[in-house]
């Protein structure tokens, strides 16, 4: 008997042992079933101490006040939305799903939600206090990129590429009526959504005009992309302006919703200039634009009147010997027309300066190096503001708050790691998540004032009892340059054994505005790196010198010359890589997609007897078939830096291959179109070597949905065939 109780549990203990991640949950387990507990869609309700959230079943909004001690308590239900909606529109049937996961405070008794009816889709003005509808506007189904009216009582959408206004009674104004589909209105695909564009449309602040962009494309080449779900294959074309051949022509228009008069404004100059920072003074009178040539390398901050579209003045100009990157728009001080603030990185780190509509410089609001990454909100008066910056040469992120008149600035968190924060509307009070490497996420709420901090919950880990994930620690190299400290971080195999060698895979991106490297849950890293890493692999990551959040000097090195500087850090890694015992030095691989695509196979031609292995998704092959706004930011146009593009050209390279390389492309790729691999694949043939080729023919730049663990699947499986 005891021997049958003693095999019963061991066969218990069998049955209950961690096991390696599945390729599934490496995929979306990060996100899903093993995402550390936190508040979900959290916001601070405006003008008061409460904060809002979704509960665990999505059907309700919870809130936790200052007043009620932070206790959880229920705020509103999906029934509560149906009923007044149901009141409003007793024909209309609406059902929720869950609580509208985007939903958004307004003022401090006003949510502003979506709504799907019976009917079509309504975007709706909630009082929390009334429970009833302010206003609720029906729009079709079709409408895309809907804005909605500051007083709620229109919103303007899209129907393919025109503007039409929907009023609450349901009357419907056609703004644009361009038939010829190289005439695009209002949308946010100008410029291809770079200088931090994200939006085609601006209601002024009293709700009497709307501002927007009109692109016109039409001279614009067109670029064909095969579809092939159809029995014969069709053809579409986007437009797709490569650098140095001709790009669009953008304009800005305003139109009068009493008057249905529209106003170009005058923004003089190349037609092919960049029109940025888009931005309505709060007295509705003027417009600011940041104006910026198609070099990128000269910005004007220009004022123009709204109702007649004439230029007023220049507020102030920027210029650099590399690129002028502006990313925002402006940000008015509360109660002033006069004052507003400004990001840029001209000093060397993207920072806050005080200007007023004169353009006189009234404060530098700058701290040390650190890198203003999110602009938050204003204290009741308007005399200081929060952000998150940067703090720990780029690992961490911080809340600070800067006084408008002093300057001074005052660092309100303190554990090294990722701080996640939303501030009250009054900026006394500032919900913090908080996450390290050793710690999955702590959610608190922070006095600014005094720093006193209220515990809301600690998460657990959430592998506990599901996996051991191996061991990660940061690491610091130099870079190529000797003196630059580079982030790094190193994933070690499961069951370790510093006596054994191991093969590495290395994952890179390494190009602007990404930052793979952060002290934070997990180091920054995807789930599928700790798979690999289950599975005997060595996974390194390096930010090199041109990534983001280390300032200005730091990114610029790659200007006229992408590649070179980023290779020379990544082999200071392979340098530190190598001195390691367990890393078997015949054994390393490297993966990338979209830029990392790019250095992965530069690293490959490059140092092809570094790295035995690669895997290149969607990857930049030649960049003179990339577009104009991003592709000449970094490298001039193809006629001005002709060394330059032909050092970063891999497809001339192709005859140093001499490892296992897969290049991945999506077949509908709009980012990275797919003529990239294929002229490398052709200079393959040409040079007699051997390469291999994956399409995945509906996917655009990035494999998504349930796809994207058919494509983990083949990059374990091409390191597990080829690496080990």
């Amino acid at each position: 008997m005891k021997k049958l109780l003693l095999l019963f549990l061991l066969s218990g203990m069998v049955a209950t042992a961690q096991q390696n991640l599945t390729i599934e949950q490496a995929t979306y387990g990060q996100y899903q079933a093993y995402a550390p507990k936190s508040l979900t869609a959290p916001q601070w309700r405006k003008d008061s101490k409460t904060i809002t959230y979704l509960d665990n079943t999505y059907s309700k909004l919870m809130s936790r006040s200052e007043d009620s001690k932070w206790e959880e308590k229920t705020f509103l239900t999906k029934q509560d939305l149906t009923s007044a909606l149901k009141s409003k529109y007793p024909s209309e049937f609406f059902n929720f799903q869950i609580f509208p996961y985007q939903y958004k405070w307004e003022d401090k008794n006003t949510i502003a939600f979506k709504a799907a009816g019976s009917n079509g889709n309504y975007l709706v003005l909630f009082d929390v206090e009334k429970k009833e509808v302010k206003h609720a506007i029906a729009i079709a189904a079709d409408a895309s990129q809907q804005v909605m009216a500051p007083n709620g009582t229109a919103v303007a959408w899209l129907k393919e590429n025109n503007i039409v206004i929907t009023t609450e009674n349901g009357q419907n104004t056609n703004v644009t009526n361009d038939t010829d589909k190289g005439i695009v209105n209002g949308s946010d695909y100008v410029h291809r959504q770079e200088f931090g564009i994200n939006k085609g449309m601006w209601w002024s602040p009293d709700s009497k005009m709307l501002l927007y962009y009109r692109k016109d494309e039409t001279m614009v080449a067109d670029y064909p992309l095969v579809d092939f779900g159809q029995r014969i294959a069709t053809e579409k074309d986007i437009k797709y302006p490569m650098a140095g051949m001709k790009s669009e022509e953008v304009t800005l228009v305003v139109y009068n919703v009493a008057s249905n008069a529209k106003t170009t404004l005058k923004t003089e100059g190349p037609k092919e200039q960049f029109l940025t920072c888009v931005t309505w003074s709060p007295d509705n009178k003027y417009i600011y634009v940041g104006v910026l040539n198609r070099e990128q390398n000269h910005l004007k901050l220009n004022k123009y009147e709204a109702t007649t579209g004439n230029f007023v003045k220049t507020l102030f100009e920027e210029q650099s010997s590399t690129y002028v990157e502006p990313l925002h728009e402006l940000t008015f001080v509360p109660n002033s027309n006069t004052e507003f603030l400004y990001r840029t990185e001209k000093d060397g780190y993207e920072q806050l300066y005080l200007y007023n509509t004169d353009g006189k410089l009234l404060k530098n609001l700058g701290y040390n190096d650190v890198v203003v990454t999110e602009l938050l909100d204003f204290d009741t008066k308007g005399k200081s503001v929060s952000y998150v910056g940067t703090a720990n040469n780029g690992l961490d992120r911080h809340l600070y708050q800067v006084n408008l008149k002093s300057g001074k600035t005052t660092q309100i968190t303190t554990g090294s790691g990722t701080h996640s924060v939303m501030v009250s509307s009054d900026g006394a009070l500032a919900l913090d998540s908080f996450s390290n490497t050793t710690t999955p996420n702590d959610v608190s709420i922070i006095n600014t004032a005094n720093k006193k901090t209220t515990s809301l919950f600690k998460a657990n880990n959430p592998y506990t009892g599901v996996t051991e994930l191996p061991k990660m620690e940061l690491v610091t190299i130099t870079a190529a340059d000797g003196k630059t400290p580079l982030n790094g971080r190193l994933i070690y195999p499961s069951n370790f054994d510093a006596n054994k060698q191991y093969p590495v895979m290395v994952y890179v991106y390494g190009g602007p505005h990404a930052q793979l490297v952060n002290n934070d849950w997990l180091g920054g890293a995807s789930l599928f790196d700790y798979y690999m890493a289950q599975q005997g692999y060595v996974v390194f990551t390096l930010d090199n010198r041109g990534s983001d959040a280390r300032g200005r000097d730091f990114e610029h090195v790659i200007h006229r010359n992408l590649g070179q500087n980023e290779m020379a850090d990544q082999m200071k890694g392979i340098e530190f890589l190598k001195s390691k015992s367990f890393v078997n030095q015949d054994k390393i691989g490297v993966y990338g997609w979209s830029f990392g695509g790019f250095m992965a196979s530069s690293l490959m031609l490059n140092h092809s007897d570094t790295f035995k292995v690669g895997i290149a998704g969607g990857p930049v092959c030649d960049w003179k078939y990339y577009e104009v706004m991003y592709g000449e930011r970094y490298m001039d146009m193809p006629q001005e830096n002709p060394e330059g593009y032909e050092k970063a050209c891999i497809v001339n390279k192709a005859n140093q291959l001499k490892g296992r390389l897969l290049m991945i492309h999506g077949a509908q790729d709009n980012v990275v179109v797919q003529q990239h691999s294929m002229e490398f694949i052709n200079a393959c043939i040409a040079a007699g070597k051997q390469v291999d080729y994956f399409l995945y023919p509906t996917h655009e730049h990035n494999v998504r949905g349930k796809d994207r663990i058919h494509l983990n699947h083949k990059i374990a499986d091409y390191f597990e065939t080829h690496l080990k």
